[in-house]
């Protein structure tokens, strides 16, 4: 599969102390993982136009961490989609989720980013109807010089694939239209769903 890269969304913040901040970041908290799929499919519900077969997010992929901890900022490369955020002092999951989202700003369903230069590829992912397994670390990487906290959130399977449908992430149509028989409050359930995928 070809995928676009994306762009990495950066936050500079005034440097403060990370360490009392950290722990509370960490996707080995059951509170964290719920946050982030939570967060995840309450945006995916909210999408314009409205998405008939877009698919349940559920906590799946152990590679985020592992990509993490390198503290290499950039793109790993693997087959699932990826999304990437950086930021100089510790931030919410919520926050960081949000601000990928928020490049819904730029984007025109069918036809891409409203601007040449505008970034769209972390909402895109974020809303890709085939993406289901979901899975984000954090890594404080103490020897960057500006960056510290590197977030990734990894998407199987990836979307962002290059072709046609590449500004048409999902079908638009009532929620739930498009799914077999299994609808989870606007979101297809992916264990019936996704044997078309």
């Amino acid at each position: 599969r070809n995928s676009q890269p994306l762009g990495v969304w950066l936050q500079v913040l005034l440097p403060s102390d990370p360490h009392p901040g950290f722990a509370i970041l960490s996707t080995h908290l059951s509170e964290r993982q719920e946050e982030i799929v939570n967060k995840h499919n309450d945006l995916r519900r909210m999408v314009e136009p409205t998405a008939s077969n877009m698919l349940r997010m559920v906590r799946e992929d152990p590679n985020a961490e592992s990509w993490a901890n390198d503290c290499i900022l950039g793109h790993n490369g693997l087959q699932c989609g990826e999304n990437l955020y950086y930021a100089s002092v510790p931030k919410s999951w919520s926050s960081g989720i949000q601000g990928w989202f928020d490049e819904r700003s730029d984007f025109i369903f069918g036809k891409g980013p409203d601007e040449d230069t505008a970034i769209i590829g972390h909402y895109t992912q974020m809303v890709w109807y085939k993406s289901y397994e979901i899975g984000c670390a954090v890594a404080y990487c103490p020897k960057s010089a500006l960056y510290k906290f590197f977030y990734v959130c990894h998407y199987c399977p990836a979307g962002n694939l290059l072709g046609s449908s590449f500004y048409s992430p999902y079908t638009p149509g009532n929620p739930c239209g498009d799914c077999p028989d299994a609808c989870d409050n606007g979101l297809c359930s992916k264990l019936i769903y996704c044997f078309s995928c």
